[in-house]
């Protein structure tokens, strides 16, 4: 038996996830938060890690961790809360539990490749709907999307990656409206929520066909690998039937369960960087044709002439971000930039005057 034989057609079509080695790098191309974990709260964050049960399997439903998470983020309690190892494994439960034989995933285009590439790993059908070329929310294109394709789950980033906008709050009602009269489910993805001017998470539990996704990777914490789901016990209570058992480690309950006692901290390294996003935004302006998109999240999307060519020039002067050129039409010539430290960001800039 050969793999040719053996492994679907659909994956032997795809690529893996590439994630490109940034060793020795000014790394600003993964969306990650640039400040370490605070000083003052190491001794403690190594208290709890020391006094994790290594010798024991971890909590099965992480109980302790899901209440701290719930006191953090001040989750309503008509809400429950379905913890993954990162968002990805939470975008691959519901589209496990979704997957009957011709479900559709529909999401926006450009969005995160990893809804396109899970609705292929579990078998649903993907459908995209494009933004507008300004990146917002095509509402009309995207309802007669859900009337003709009725999509078992639409996932809606909220602000989208990788083009940092936020979509207008009530064409976000409209399309969960739609998705509800074809019988399907709405995951409003807010992975970027810490950056963001708006929540939709007061109002989730208004509506009976959306959960909430988030995680805490922006803030700080990426290596810990968490995401949440969080909606309507009816819902989490079925996506929970296919969480593998422990699937969240006891380090990762431990550090995360101290880092919620702390969230503070991580809200205002957020609000540096959203200081610094500002900062950066300003100084891509003043650059001739650089065109500067509205960013809500912890990272800037800007459109270059030869955004190749400032790609390999920044890579030479060892600064990684993220070449976006290629991933879908209306990103042509478009560089993704993580906002950094402003030590990074300066950095960049000086590197971006000299290119440009």
């Amino acid at each position: 038996m050969s793999a040719d034989k053996l492994i679907r057609p659909e994956i032997r079509a795809l690529s893996a996830y590439h994630v490109q080695d940034a060793t020795g790098m000014v790394k600003l191309d993964a969306m990650e938060n640039p400040f370490v974990f605070p000083d003052e709260l190491r001794a403690g964050l190594a208290e709890a890690l020391a006094g994790a049960s290594l010798n024991r399997y971890p909590s099965a439903e992480a109980g302790g961790l899901k209440a701290a998470i719930r006191h953090a983020m001040n989750i309503p309690d008509c809400l429950d809360i379905l913890l993954g190892n990162g968002s990805d494994e939470i975008i691959q439960l519901v589209a496990m539990a979704a997957a009957r034989p011709g479900a559709v995933l529909l999401s926006v285009e450009p969005a995160f490749v990893m809804f396109r590439m899970i609705a292929t790993f579990c078998g649903l059908r993907y459908h995209g709907v494009p933004l507008r070329p300004d990146f917002s929310l095509d509402t009309a294109a995207m309802i007669q999307a859900i009337e003709r394709e009725r999509p078992a789950v639409t996932f809606i980033a909220y602000p989208n990656n990788p083009t940092g906008t936020l979509f207008d709050r009530d064409a976000l009602r409209a399309v969960i409206r739609a998705v509800d009269a074809c019988g399907g489910l709405v995951v409003v993805d807010e992975a970027y929520f810490a950056f963001s001017s708006d929540s939709f998470l007061h109002e989730i539990a208004d509506h009976p066909n959306a959960v909430l996704m988030r995680t805490v990777s922006k803030l700080g914490l990426a290596g810990l690998r968490l995401g949440m789901l969080i909606g309507r016990p009816e819902w989490l209570e079925e996506f929970d039937k296919l969480r593998l058992p422990y699937n969240i480690n006891a380090l990762t309950q431990a550090a995360a369960g101290y880092a919620m006692q702390h969230y503070g901290a991580f809200l205002a390294q957020a609000s540096q960087l959203r200081t610094e996003r500002g900062r950066l935004s300003a100084a891509l302006a003043t650059m001739p044709g650089v065109q500067v998109h509205p960013s809500e999240a912890n990272f800037v999307l800007i459109r270059v002439a030869a955004a190749e060519r400032v790609f390999e020039a920044l890579l030479s002067r060892r600064i990684l971000v993220k070449n976006t050129s290629n991933a879908h039409p209306l990103l042509a010539n478009t560089l993704r930039l993580t906002v950094g430290t402003p030590a990074e960001n300066a950095q960049l800039i000086a590197a971006l005057q000299e290119l440009l």
